[in-house]
């Protein structure tokens, strides 16, 4: 039996390696997992209690709207509620989109260094991934025009940028929408929206109105804690998201998933702590890395990107051995690179302890 040949060749999406995994093979008691962009905070104590509300409709299907959701995330947001979407993850409403918009002859256009999903994707769907190599580790816009054309049908933004974590800014996005056809759906995928602090980043819920082709993708997976759960959500024009919900698979988003995301929305307080300690800790690491001389990507949201200018499977590797897990660059396109999740104060000290090992440096900053 031979698959359909616009996935023949398509790599497995590969996560970060899992504690118990890591446990299992080095024998390690403790391990500390930096390579999956969690939330080293967990979520808001008020989503386990909540969950205790849904015991009696286990054996029910869950309303595939999300009713009660998306009213709430409607006000929390300040927008209609015909403009939202919700998925099993921001991931699947991402395949919502190639599967409603893509197809063979069509292009979509992205970052040479992005979220993999989006190439992915298009190609699952038999269009033609466009890739257009970032600068200095952020969104070449006027590269990223020049590649639009007739065939384009969606050009994919990450703001925060996976993996380097840069951002482009409310001009800059303005600028590339006023240069984007009617025929092109331009999705700005703000998964790690609210890490962000730099008040040049987008707002853009304001220019819904004005720019009906543009689509924002968020999730709870992130600074919300809720990764386990499988929760995220688009807003974009009723009209997209009603083709959307033509190829949404139904019950998509289970009834734990809802409630933990409407007491998770609820605790903004939960939001501001996480935010404020994310910060602080990516001003920790950088001011390390620093005083080694090792560059890294300005980050926006809760990851580092790093130049440890060895191989970067040779520094995963000397981490792992000592219980600390991040993503090595290899695989993201960056030989050199790892990426770590920022964690908690104890969590960062212990990786920046263990870099030192691995890179035969000095930890002289006072803890």
């Amino acid at each position: 039996m031979k698959p359909k040949a616009a996935i023949r060749g398509l790599p497995v999406y590969q996560p970060g390696k899992p504690l118990e995994e890591v446990k299992r093979e080095l024998g390690l008691t403790e391990v500390i997992k930096l390579a999956s962009n969690e939330n080293p905070f967990g979520c808001s104590p008020a989503v386990w209690e909540s969950l205790a509300a849904e015991r009696e409709f286990f054996a029910m299907y869950p309303e595939g709207a999300a009713p009660d959701l998306r009213k709430e995330l409607a006000h929390h947001l300040g927008i209609d509620e015909a403009r939202l979407i919700f998925g099993n993850g921001s991931d699947e409403v991402v395949q919502m989109l190639a599967r409603a918009y893509l197809e063979p002859g069509c292009e979509s256009v992205m970052a040479d260094r992005t979220f993999p999903r989006y190439e992915t994707l298009t190609r699952m769907e038999g269009a033609t991934p466009v890739e257009v190599p970032l600068v200095d580790g952020t969104h070449d816009f006027e590269a990223m025009a020049s590649a639009v054309n007739e065939r384009t049908r969606i050009v994919w933004i990450c703001n925060p940028n996976n993996p380097t974590g840069t951002i482009v800014d409310q001009d800059a996005l303005v600028r590339f929408l006023d240069r984007m056809p009617d025929h092109v759906l331009v999705v700005v995928d703000e998964a790690y929206y609210e890490y962000v602090t730099d008040p040049s980043y987008p707002d853009t819920i304001s220019l819904l109105d004005r720019y009906p082709q543009l689509f924002i993708l968020r999730t709870f997976s992130k600074i919300y804690g809720l990764a386990a759960f499988r929760i995220g959500y688009g807003i974009g024009h009723p009209d997209v998201v009603t083709e959307l919900n033509r190829v949404r698979e139904p019950f998509n988003v289970n009834r734990l998933a809802q409630r933990a995301a409407r007491a998770a929305l609820a605790d903004q307080a939960f939001v501001e702590r996480c935010r404020r300690l994310n910060r602080e800790g990516v001003e920790t690491i950088s001011r390390q890395l620093h005083e080694w001389g090792l560059s890294h990507f300005p980050s926006h949201g809760n990851f580092v990107l790093l130049d440890t200018g060895k191989p970067a499977d040779e520094v995963f590797q000397s981490l792992l051995k000592q219980g600390i897990i991040v993503r090595s660059g290899q695989a993201l396109g960056y030989p050199t690179h790892i990426r770590v999740t920022v964690g908690s104060p104890e969590q960062n000290a212990r990786f920046l302890d263990a870099l030192a090992v691995c890179l035969g440096r000095q930890r002289n900053e006072a803890r």
